[in-house]
């Protein structure tokens, strides 16, 4: 018996590990699925005791933890999609160079930008996750999300990730890319937009319930029973599509917000939808009532309209991406055997225009002359100079490095291009809109103090009058609503932005304003800001042949400094030779080698010329193979009421900062008031500490320059303004473009950048006083739900018609 006791016990021993082992192998079986995607894991990833089938995967899951949107993963068990072999097949076509090259605004061998269309971004998940696809990809270095736009623009390294990979990357995602090439590339968004099917829906079915509620409507609700009880249904049948298609948004936007353990507007808005349809359709099922339901897809219907209304508001404020409306960028072109200055949106493919030294390329075009040398910090950030040669294309953003080029226009800017490389991040200030965080903070304690409200006004009616509790609480739910509120600023600056370029004065983007309203301290440069070229007095000191005053032309019209200019327009002779080695030095001259001469033209220092001056005016002195042989002497006049500007500024004007010499001391002291310091042979490292100084003892500094000699001061300063009169070069590290005959305007500017903050709070108040207005209609029910839902947009109309009414008749003002 013992060994028979012994041999079953060894049986089930062995029986025991069979099971064991198996019960093992299931759990490595689940262990060895992805918990991203659900695909077996052949490798495996661990983080957070989650198994991912390949980096992709756990860096997709990451990204969405960091950000606290792992409700992604509550849709479904394995939402994600594999990242393990992103299939790209579909997209081969798109690393094919002529197809890559229309595509991209920017493709070099280290560095390519294409702009994706992606019609599903649909929530602030996508953002995050498109955003940080460089965490994906190392070959993606950045990518920027247009919400309004449903677009992506995407920097990559050609090298590490091909085109048909990275729009693969995307599709695998969820957010296939729409290709387009045709000529526009802009998505149809009747086709993508699906507010429009919802408000058709919600449309149809809100006035076939209106239909069915006559009889209660006229008081013949009891006339027949059964046909009243048959159009209840159909009301509710009809209620169905409303509830579960037309206002879904509001639903899964609400439930998100409480995903994210956040509160957001759609959250009272959720909340009376399911009251509202939920007790109807417990009425009608419990044949107690006829429920709300004629309120219930009105509201809906009007809540959809809103809602498109604002979408189209929103569309509106697209001011930084249309630069013909501010951008002043103007070209030589070729016109009838002559140069002429052009603005860039009139360029057309085929034109052939002339780049000087530091002028930014308009346009993607072919290179015409040898070679050139072109900075494309503008477009990459990298200030590295590549050197095309002859019919290599050059891309627009790129500025010209050295000697004149000439180009061929391949296709015109896109109108947002330019304004968007304004605008890159790499050259903006790291000042935090206020009113921005005000609006924000705002926001998020609006909506509770609106549910606490609600809760309040829904017991007091439960025990007051129950049977209107429901709608009542809807109507608070609906009517209060901090659209308008975030509308306020926006819109008043948007407006602002617009009377301020229909009067010659660009701005970079509408922050810019805010910034201006809090300037304490304005610093000026002198040439080509405060004087101006119109009609200078140029002379020659010395002797120069007819053939040495035509490549002094030349020379000095390859230059876009003021200066330069002025004795390039003064000289009537002409050469037809070609510049070698052609240099530009700021704050110091420029030179070059013509005819087989080496030619320096600039200041004493810089072509090693003795110690000639005058009393008045500025010297420019020329050198040829060393030897100096005389200099020109200019004598420049003061902008036009320039003088009644800087009075009416008053203390403001901190100091002028000259790199020129002192020969228009005096006439700069007779300019400016006592305590306003002048400073002379100032350089552009001189002028940055300057302001830096300033910046350091509390001070809010306006700097206004030219552009050429003192980006570094434009860029440190909290408002750079550059002077421009009519030329193509500009500093992407200032804020604004002010045309130069408009400069007596700038205390007029400063000012109505100051009555915009006034418009901005009054607009603020209106916001909150009608908010408090309907409110107390709504608790004390004297407002329906259907009333509410149009109130709700009539609320951000009043605030857009008020801010552009307010900024239009203060405009026209102050700048009368």
């Amino acid at each position: 018996m013992p060994d028979l006791d012994l041999q079953a016990e060894e049986r089930i021993n062995r029986s025991l590990n069979i099971v064991e082992e198996i019960a093992t192998e299931k759990e490595r079986a689940i262990q060895t699925i992805c918990f991203h995607c659900g695909q077996n894991c052949e490798e495996t990833h661990w983080l957070d005791e989650k198994v991912f089938c390949c980096y992709g995967c756990k860096t997709v899951y990451e990204i969405l933890n960091a950000n606290d949107l792992c409700e992604y993963y509550q849709l479904d068990n394995h939402p994600g999609i594999s990242l393990r072999n992103i299939d790209d097949k579909n997209f081969l076509y798109l690393d094919e160079e002529p197809i890559r090259k229309k595509l991209t605004t920017f493709d070099s061998e280290d560095f390519a930008k294409i702009t994706f269309a992606i019609p599903s971004i649909h929530c602030v998940s996508c953002i995050w996750l498109l955003e940080n696809l460089q965490k994906i990809d190392h070959g993606v270095l950045r990518a920027e999300v247009n919400f309004v736009g449903k677009s992506v623009a995407i920097e990559f390294v050609p090298d590490r990730i091909k085109l048909s990979k990275l729009a693969g990357l995307l599709s695998s995602l969820g957010y296939a890319p729409q290709i387009n090439l045709d000529a526009d590339g802009k998505i149809n968004r009747a086709l993508t937009n699906p507010i429009v099917f919802k408000l058709a829906v919600a449309g149809f079915c809100f006035g076939n319930v209106m239909l069915f509620s006559f009889p209660e409507y006229l008081g013949l609700d009891q006339t027949d029973p059964f046909l009243i009880r048959i159009f209840s249904f159909l009301n509710l049948a009809l209620a169905v599509p409303v509830f579960f298609y037309s206002g879904f948004d509001y639903l899964r936007s609400a439930a998100k917000s409480f995903k994210q353990r956040q509160i957001n507007i759609d959250v009272p808005i959720a909340a009376g939808l399911i009251a509202l349809f939920f007790r109807s359709a417990f009425d009608i099922m419990t044949n107690t009532g006829s429920g709300y339901l004629d309120s219930f897809t009105g509201l809906v219907f009007f809540l959809l309209i809103g809602r498109w209304f604002q979408s189209k508001t929103y569309e509106s404020l697209a001011f930084d991406r249309d630069f013909k409306s501010y951008f002043p960028l103007a070209v030589q072109r070729m016109v009838n055997n002559e140069w002429r200055s052009v603005i860039i949106y009139h360029l057309s493919p085929g034109d052939l225009i002339q780049i000087r030294n530091m002028e930014i390329i308009p346009a993607d075009s072919t290179l015409v002359d040898d070679y050139a040398f072109i900075d494309y910090s503008f477009v990459t950030g990298e200030s590295r100079p590549v050197k095309p040669k002859q019919g290599d294309k050059i891309y627009a953003g790129g500025r010209l490095i050295g000697q004149p080029i000439q180009l061929i226009i391949e296709k015109s800017t896109s109108q947002s291009q330019l304004t968007s490389l304004w605008n890159n991040p790499a050259f903006g200030k790291a000042n935090e809109s206020k009113y921005k965080k005000i609006i924000d903070q705002s926001a998020r304690a609006f909506t509770w103090v609106v549910l606490v409200i609600a809760v309040i006004t829904a017991v007091y009616w439960r025990f007051t009058n129950s049977s209107q509790m429901w709608l009542v609480l809807t109507s608070v739910l609906m009517v209060a609503c901090p659209c308008a509120l975030a509308l306020a600023a926006p819109f008043t600056y948007g407006n602002m932005m617009r009377v301020f370029g229909r009067n010659q004065f660009y701005l970079k983007n509408a922050d810019v304003i805010e910034r201006i309203a809090a300037i304490d301290s304005i610093v000026f440069d002198k040439t080509g800001t405060v004087t101006h070229g119109n009609k200078p007095k140029v002379e020659f000191c010395g002797k120069l042949s007819d053939e040495e005053l035509g490549v002094i032309k030349l020379l000095t019209g390859s230059s876009t400094h003021p200066l330069s200019i002025m004795i390039a327009q003064s000289i009537n002779k002409i050469s037809n030779e070609k510049i070698l080695e052609f240099k530009e030095m700021p704050n110091k001259g420029i030179q070059g080698i013509v005819n087989g001469h080496f030619i320096k033209i600039g200041s004493p220092e810089f072509v090693d010329a003795t110690h000639l001056s005058d009393s008045q005016g500025s010297n420019v002195f020329v050198s040829i193979d060393g030897e100096v042989i005389g200099y020109f002497h200019i004598q420049t006049s003061l902008r036009k009421n320039i003088k009644g500007m800087i009075d009416r500024l008053g203390k403001k004007c901190d100091a002028l900062l000259s790199g020129d010499t002192e020969n228009d001391a005096s006439a700069m002291k007779s300019l400016f008031t006592d305590h306003t310091l002048l400073f002379f042979n100032k350089s552009p490292h001189d002028k940055l500490e300057y302001i830096h100084n300033l910046q350091q003892h509390g001070k809010t500094v306006l700097m206004v320059g030219d552009g050429l000699n003192d980006s570094g001061a434009l860029k440190q300063s909290d408002v750079g303004i550059a002077i421009t009169d009519n030329v193509g070069v500009f500093t992407p590290a200032c804020d604004g473009i002010l045309n130069g005959h408009k400069l007596s305007s700038l205390d007029k500017f400063i000012s109505l950048a100051k009555s915009s903050t006034v418009i901005l709070k009054s607009a603020f108040v209106i916001s909150f006083l009608y908010n408090a207005v309907a409110l107390g209609f709504a608790v004390t029910g004297n407002l329906t739900p259907l009333t509410a839902a149009v109130l709700m947009p009539l609320s951000s109309i009043s605030v857009v018609g008020f801010s552009s009414i307010a900024v239009n008749t203060v405009a026209k003002h102050k700048l009368k």
